[in-house]
């Protein structure tokens, strides 16, 4: 298993299993190409991110996802985890957002995030049609963070 960061030019081979994550594709755009896109790979692609410096030691996460068939295996902690320790000599903050659900939050939680704080209606301001997570409807952008 190792992680590779993808070049610019590769970053659109990933669109379809960056939706998952972000369901639209001109959110996507915002951050994709100002951003780090790393993959964990075993053989293939089993979970990537895109990571964004927002000013000097403010990181976010914009999008992690683990394919389908390869989710809860660890995946996506080991790839957070790497995040991590590349983005840790320079210091600072790692956020990342996330609608009101409570599977995802635990899931940064157990990888060692706390409550920041919350945009009011992002989803709905944001996307042109509800988006939904485990049947409830994202309003709020719930944003998490930690040292790095």
């Amino acid at each position: 298993m190792k992680i590779v960061k993808i070049d610019d030019s590769d970053k659109t081979k990933y669109m379809e299993l960056l939706l998952i994550a972000d369901e639209q594709v001109h959110m996507i755009e915002k951050y994709l190409y100002r951003g780090d896109m790393f993959a964990l790979c075993d053989d293939d692609a089993r979970a990537i991110c895109v990571v964004t410096q927002e000013h000097a030691g403010r990181y976010e996460l914009k999008n992690i996802v683990t394919v389908p068939e390869h989710q809860r295996k660890g995946y996506g902690q080991k790839l957070i985890a790497f995040i991590v320790d590349h983005y840790k000599k320079p210091g600072g903050e790692l956020y990342a957002g996330t609608g009101n659900t409570p599977a995802i939050l635990r899931f940064y939680e157990r990888c060692g995030f706390v409550k920041s704080h919350i945009v009011k209606d992002f989803f709905v301001e944001n996307y042109d049609h509800p988006i939904y997570e485990d049947g409830r409807q994202l309003i709020d952008m719930i944003y998490l963070k930690r040292d790095l």
